[in-house]
């Protein structure tokens, strides 16, 4: 398996062999043991490693990889955590796989080393696998092939690479090769080279013929510093003719700052830099550039420039790129308790300064005794503000930080919120490390409705009414913000009307009329009647006493707020009065009473006459008549000379009640029919029959008996209704 720059692949490999070094099942597979790599490029180590699964029944996880060259004094030193690999390495580890590979970014001579892998389990510390890996940085140098050519060569064989030159340190635009044609040369010019993909790392210029031409060499070509602190950036000159006009420092990224973007201007008299620049020269050629007060904006490229009476150097090759940062606290979070969390802190910076420094922390501006490495570790509350700095530098320490402070809630828009709208609420507070935050809304069990700063509502419903809270929340701590109360207004919603009590309304009675509706603002109430202008009452109940007919019909109740209004209808209906129904009730029961008498009056009257015509032979004429118009019609002769089994039929009464009682009652007594018309007729009308008969003593119908002055007949009444 080869390994490759992350541009262009130029390492080369000087031992490819696969190395696996443990016991049992414990070990480490390196790829190779040996790679070269081109200065400022890129390179991979790549590795694999196993592990028993189980030691004496106990289960065995890998809790931490990394790797690492150096051991302080004794522990290894991860390289994430070492300030001279600071922010050019990065760890692709995963824990399931077993593989771990580490990636390091524009290398330096200096990262030439031997990179071990080592990995701690729960069972035990720590695990290296043996050999390790071997880097070699190297650097391009420019030779003389023959008398007619040049060569850009390395101690790492590259892989078909792309190279570009230069000339006095301008790019030669027909060149791509390793080798380089002379030609007609002039010893005073310099030639220098870089790979495609790498410019910011050429060869130092190398004159074409002995060592005297037109040349600038820095010392250094990135530089790293903390703000506040002072820097110098080196470089050495020379010239052919031994004699300089001028010579000055300047930065391209201040072109738009000159006269004349391309006339170069001297750096000592730019405004940014007043009072903060130095250029100290010594005998040799040798010119330093020192900044002092070091600002973030002072972060950029340098470039020596000098000037002879046939000569000026201007050179697109790189100067020292200078790299200004602060310092920064990283919190590493462990446990975080209610009101107390345990982390750990790294004091680190974007470059990494040379050598080993010494670091200060503070706790609430208060240094903190016995603490000078990068790492501190302790417990932190949520008042805590947590800074470092370097030892000598104190005065530009890194920004503190500390959990969040107590949230903010804001809405937008901030007018009043109605209903269809678009809301949203903004959850912000004073953390560093930056905080997380997450809304609930107020309920019994209360739920995450976004883990953003915003809580966005495109169209806000009344549903959506009530008390919501943000929390904000870092490595740590974790803060909670105050209710914030989500005032929804909205339009009346369809009222709803109800009538009490709620049997029939009988007229002399009291009866509320109540509407209740949802809004908000709460609804005002308005009573109407059907076909009238004005409003028969105002607010939520309406009573109407001594209910009459002229109160019957349609009701409307209007519900009404600032957000528009909403109408429901009710009908009413009333009946005719207790009193009233009672007193009709008695009449009816009266007057039946009444026609019942009279109809028994009536018939025993009839019947009397027809016993006394039974016995005379005529009907009598001097009796008293009562003048109800025609009762009874005689029997016709040839009844009269029908024998008496013929003549004792049954006589019926049909009675007649007026469906109107105001109306005059009357009776009407009808003769006996036969008996078959009067079976066919009932059958036609449905008419009901009831009879009454009485029998003489000797049981024969029709008789009298005169000892007791009683009548006895057969009565058969029939009631037609």
């Amino acid at each position: 398996m080869s390994l490759a720059a992350a541009a262009n692949g130029f390492i080369v490999f000087l031992l490819s062999v696969q190395v696996i070094q443990g016991q049992d099942d414990w070990r480490v597979t390196y790829t190779s043991t040996k790679i070269c790599a081109v200065k400022g490029s890129t390179v991979e180590i790549h590795c694999s490693y196993r592990y028993p699964s189980r030691i004496y029944g106990r289960q065995i996880t890998v809790e931490k990889t990394f790797w690492f060259t150096n051991m302080y004094p004794y522990d290894p030193v991860d390289l994430t955590t070492d300030p001279q690999y600071s922010g050019r390495v990065q760890y692709d580890c995963d824990k399931i796989r077993n593989y771990c590979t580490l990636r390091i970014t524009d290398l330096r001579e200096s990262d030439s080393a031997k990179y071990k892998f080592r990995f701690t389990t729960n069972q035990l510390t720590g695990y290296t696998g043996e050999p390790g890996v071997t880097l070699s940085v190297t650097g391009l140098q420019v030779s003389r092939y023959n008398s007619y050519s040049l060569k850009c060569q390395s101690s790492c064989v590259l892989v078909r690479p792309s190279f570009i030159w230069y000339k006095n340190g301008q790019k030669i635009k027909a060149a791509a090769s390793s080798s380089y044609n002379l030609g007609n040369y002039n010893y005073k010019d310099s030639y220098s080279c870089a790979v495609k993909g790498y410019e910011d790392s050429p060869s130092p210029p190398t004159c074409a013929d002995g060592q005297t031409c037109n040349r600038v060499m820095y010392t250094v070509r990135n530089i790293c510093a903390f703000k506040g602190s002072s820097v110098d950036i080196s470089c050495t000159y020379s010239s052919y003719t031994y004699y300089v006009d001028s010579k000055f420092w300047f930065s391209p990224e201040r072109k738009d700052q000159w006269q004349n973007p391309s006339q170069p201007e001297d750096l000592s008299k730019d405004s940014q830099f007043a009072g903060r620049v130095q250029v100290i020269d010594t005998e040799g050629g040798r010119s330093t550039l020192r900044i002092t007060d070091l600002r973030e904006s002072d972060s950029a490229e340098y470039h020596f420039k000098f000037t002879t009476p046939s000569f000026e150097w201007r050179s697109s090759l790189p100067g020292t790129t200078l790299t200004v940062t602060a310092l920064q606290v990283q919190v590493t979070r462990i446990t975080v308790g209610q009101s107390v969390t345990e982390a750990e802190l790294k004091c680190h910076s974007s470059c990494s300064p040379a050598g080993r420094l010494s670091y200060i922390w503070f706790s609430n501006k208060e240094e903190i005794t016995g603490v000078e490495t990068s790492s501190y570790k302790a417990q932190f509350g949520l008042s805590d503000n947590v800074s470092c700095a370097i030892r000598g530098h104190e005065d530009f320490p890194s920004p503190s930080v500390y959990a969040p402070k107590l949230p903010s809630v804001s809405v937008s828009p901030s007018a009043e919120i109605v209903e269809g709208s678009s809301v949203n609420l903004t959850c912000s507070s004073d953390a560093n490390p930056a905080a997380n935050y997450t809304w609930y809304k107020k309920t019994v069990n209360p739920r995450p409705l976004s883990e953003e700063p915003q809580l966005v509502f495109s169209s806000i419903q009344s549903s959506d009414s009530g008390q919501y809270y943000c929390t904000a929340e870092n490595e740590l701590g974790r803060r909670t913000s105050n209710d914030f109360t989500m005032d929804v207004k909205y339009a009346p919603k369809l009222p709803s009307v109800s009538v009490s009590p709620s049997a029939e309304i009988v007229e002399g009675s009291s009866v509320n009329l109540t509407c209740s509706s949802d809004a908000n603002p709460a609804a005002n109430y308005t009573w109407y009647k059907e076909d009238e202008d004005s409003p028969k009452a105002s607010g939520q109940i309406f009573t109407i006493t001594d209910f009459t007919a002229e109160h019957s019909g349609n009701y409307y109740c209007e519900a009404q707020n600032t957000r528009g209004r909403q109408i429901s209808t009710l009908h009413l209906t009333v009946v005719a009065g207790a009193w009233k129904l009672a007193a009709a009730g008695t009449i009816s029961c009266v007057l039946l009473a009444i026609l019942a008498v009279l109809a028994v009056f009536l018939w025993i009257r009839r019947k009397k006459a027809l016993t006394q015509q039974y016995h005379g032979g005529e009907r009598p004429d001097n009796g008293p008549q009562l003048n109800m118009g025609p009762v009874y019609d005689a029997p016709s002769a040839a009844a009269q000379r029908q024998p008496a089994e013929q003549q004792d039929e049954l006589h019926y009464s049909s009675i007649s009640f007026p469906q109107n009682q105001e109306e005059a009652l009357y009776s009407n007594i009808r003769p006996a029919q036969p008996h078959r018309q009067r079976e066919e007729e009932d059958e036609d009308s449905g008419v009901e029959y009831t009879a009454i008969k009485t029998e003489s003593a000797n049981g024969a119908p029709g008789t009298r008996r005169q000892e007791d002055g009683e009548d006895l007949f057969a009565l058969y009444s029939t009631v037609k209704k």
